[in-house]
């Protein structure tokens, strides 16, 4: 995991992710995101979003499922783990401070920088039963760039495929704080702010900023900002400021985040292909236990272990790679050892993973029943994350418009 200190006056750092509403979720959903989500929810101050917007790039013809898919996601989420005392729940949609900051980026972000990003022509190639040739489809990583940058987010849980997408996010942030972010007054205003301070403490200021700017020295950096936190004359724009000044930028209005690389379990479909519901290879989280028993059975094999007493190669088995994610060590021994000496036979295999899966799901259905039997209360949660994260992105806003000129 990359990490760096902490801005001043921050003492938990933002993570920020968030989904295209797909509709009920699935067990690759599930290992591949939800389950870090969860985690991270502990130790971060986490912001996950409904990424509607971002479903009309590829899908602007679905307007009927759209509200369906949003709700139908979140109750998922919810009974996965996600506490929304814990974590800020919201919809992307519903908070238009997103497309402003997106057309704001839009003025000064290169078009080569979006036509190079990797999954852009991946995702042509992927969907060409559609039409993408569209400037939505285009900029969605610049929209991607200002969900992350309106909520000055530090951290993004990305999986290495997903590095690129946060890279330039990086660059846009960069780009627009060299472009807006040098008051033509800063250095006064900064070293006004370093008179606030108490003159012992502004003292050791000077010498940590000079020597860290002098030798590019981590101690020095790490003395001046615990200085800066420690000063209770301080409000937290003059810790920005002072912290620009320190480090020898301008004010940073749109903190730069960093890829926050979590552990991810890739789960493969039924028939060990990516799960994907258009593949129809899926289990979904809340299936119904007799469902994910008919499906798992149904699995495909070895296609050598045409008889039972055909000796097989698990690491040619979708079920398999179910192994890995659900069984211990010693039922995994115990898979390899029966299938290639066919001491077992595949249903036998299978059972192991359908009891797995049965039991991961029973707190995810028990959590979700009450959502379901009331939706309101789903709305609500939704309503109170999304008021929450437009407290925040106002507040960004307000930095942005100021040091573009636009708060006249």
């Amino acid at each position: 995991m990359n990490t760096e200190p902490l801005p001043p006056g921050q003492q938990r750092a933002r993570v920020l992710s968030g989904m295209r509403p797909t509709g009920a979720l699935h067990l690759g959903h599930y290992h591949g995101a939800l389950k870090n989500w969860v985690r991270l929810q502990a130790e971060y101050d986490c912001f996950y979003f409904v990424a509607d917007w971002h479903a009309l790039t590829t899908h602007y013809e679905d307007r009927e499922i759209i509200e369906r898919n949003v709700y139908d996601m979140v109750i998922d989420w919810l009974a996965a783990g996600i506490d929304p005392e814990k974590s800020t729940i919201f919809i992307q949609s519903r908070l238009p401070e997103h497309a402003e900051l997106f057309t704001l980026l839009a003025m000064g972000t290169p078009l080569a920088w979006l036509e190079r990003v990797p999954s852009y022509k991946d995702q042509i190639e992927k969907l060409k039963d559609r039409d993408l040739s569209t400037y939505g489809f285009l900029g969605y990583p610049l929209l991607q760039a200002a969900d992350i940058l309106i909520y000055k987010a530090g951290f993004v849980p990305v999986g290495e495929d997903q590095a690129p997408h946060v890279e330039i996010t990086r660059e846009v942030a960069r780009r627009f704080n060299h472009l807006y972010g040098r008051e033509a007054n800063f250095e006064e205003l900064a070293l006004a702010v370093v008179k606030k301070m108490s003159k012992s403490d502004g003292k050791a200021f000077e010498a940590s900023r000079k020597a860290y700017q002098q030798t590019g020295s981590e101690a020095s950096l790490a003395q001046a900002r615990a200085l800066i936190v420690a000063s209770g004359a301080l409000s937290q724009a003059d810790r920005e400021r002072l912290d620009a000044y320190l480090r020898g930028t301008g004010k940073t209005i749109l903190p730069e985040p960093l890829a926050l690389h979590t552990e991810v379990t890739k789960l493969p479909g039924l028939d060990g292909e990516k799960m994907s519901k258009s593949y129809g290879n899926t289990i979904a989280m809340r299936e119904d236990p007799a469902e994910v028993e008919r499906k798992v059975r149904r699995m495909p094999t070895d296609p050598a272990r045409v008889h039972r007493n055909d000796p097989g190669n698990p690491e040619v088995c979708p079920v398999w790679q179910f192994h890995k994610v659900y069984s211990n060590a010693d039922t995994q021994t115990w898979v390899v050892k029966g299938c290639t000496t066919a001491g077992i036979g595949c249903l036998e295999c299978k059972q192991p993973v359908i009891d797995a899966i049965k039991k991961e799901q029973e707190p995810w259905r028990e959590r979700a029943e009450p959502y379901l039997t009331n939706p309101k209360h789903v709305h609500w949660i939704v309503e109170v994350g999304t008021e929450r994260a437009r407290t925040v992105a106002r507040e960004t806003m307000r930095d942005v418009r100021e040091a573009i000129g636009l708060r006249y």
